[in-house]
């Protein structure tokens, strides 16, 4: 008897090996899956701008990229004594001004250069709600924790959604038209936003990433992979949530790894992972006893497997 409903995933017609470069953008979920592919050792970036939830950010971020844009005074603002962007994560927020343009500008120009580089990009949308400066009639894509009353809270519409993910496409398809993108929505549930509207908000992300992959000129080069349906329908259980009955826990994420493993990276990977991952093992081993001769040899077989791949791959550092 099957006790669970398992959704059918097509294998991609453009799998990731490890001459794949990987750019990952998005949600707090796509750095869930970009933990993943550094763990093991594929050529990952991902969110340069910190997380971005919504399609108007990721769209805003690659445009300014694409465009070569240099931040200045006008981009950013003060606030509980340190500088921000209203355009990016406050991970990157700074006490230092000079410092904050320098380094946005900087991350720009990187980022410009990855997507040129890129095989794939991995992009994870969270929300179509959105929150509008008042004073400048522009979107954010982080509030910095400036007082609510300074915002308006809206919901992209199927329409709006549809539009911006067809510019992020013509926008990385600009520097780099080979490359492979891969769209997804984040499993992790907005329930501050509402039941109802976490679902609505959902519901309008899906609807636009299918109407826009459907489309004849999105077809090649495309693709959706299913993690919000497998947290819905395959871990339907509160078991697999963290405490916070929100966020998918390690072993949701392991396995929704292990279905976009099965499908999206290339068989002839799989035994590189293996090895991979016995190093990852053994270097988290703790010894009883450091100076032991078994130890020892241990750690000499260790450092030969390390040698062996970081010759076979020259990128690979561990």
């Amino acid at each position: 008897m099957q006790f669970r409903t398992q959704i059918p995933i097509s294998k991609s017609n453009y799998p990731i090996d490890y001459n794949s470069t990987i750019m990952s953008l998005g949600s707090c979920f796509a750095i869930n899956m970009a933990d993943k592919l550094d763990y093991f050792k594929f050529q990952n970036s991902c969110n340069p701008f910190g997380i971005l939830f919504h399609p108007l950010a990721i769209e805003k971020l690659i445009d300014f990229a694409v465009s070569g844009k240099q931040f200045n005074e006008n981009d950013i603002f003060f606030h509980n004594e340190r500088w921000h962007c209203f355009d990016v994560h406050s991970d990157l927020s700074n006490s230092n001004k000079e410092e904050l343009l320098a380094s946005l500008s900087a991350i720009l120009e990187s980022t410009k250069q990855q997507l040129q580089e890129a095989s794939h990009v991995i992009i994870t949308y969270g929300t179509s709600w959105v929150y509008r400066n008042i004073e400048s009639d522009a979107i954010v894509a982080n509030c910095h924790k400036v007082p609510q009353k300074q915002f308006k809270k809206e919901l992209l519409s199927f329409e709006e959604n549809k539009e911006s993910i067809i510019n992020t496409i013509k926008l990385i398809h600009s520097v780099n038209p080979s490359r492979n993108i891969i769209f997804t929505v984040s499993p992790v549930r907005h329930i501050k936003d509402g039941f109802v509207e976490n679902q609505w908000s959902k519901a309008n992300l899906i609807s636009a990433i299918h109407n826009v992959l459907n489309t004849e000129h999105c077809k090649l080069n495309t693709a959706y992979f299913p993690s919000y349906e497998i947290m819905m329908d395959e871990l339907r259980d509160y078991r697999f949530y963290g405490e916070d009955m929100l966020h998918p826990n390690q072993v949701a994420i392991d396995y929704i790894w292990k279905r976009f493993k099965e499908t999206t990276i290339s068989e002839t990977a799989f035994s590189t992972m293996e090895e991979v991952e016995s190093i990852q093992k053994s270097l988290s081993h703790k010894p009883f006893n450091p100076d032991s001769e078994s130890h020892l040899k241990f750690e000499s077989k260790l450092r030969d497997k390390i040698t062996k791949l970081e010759k076979q791959y020259s990128f690979m550092k561990f």
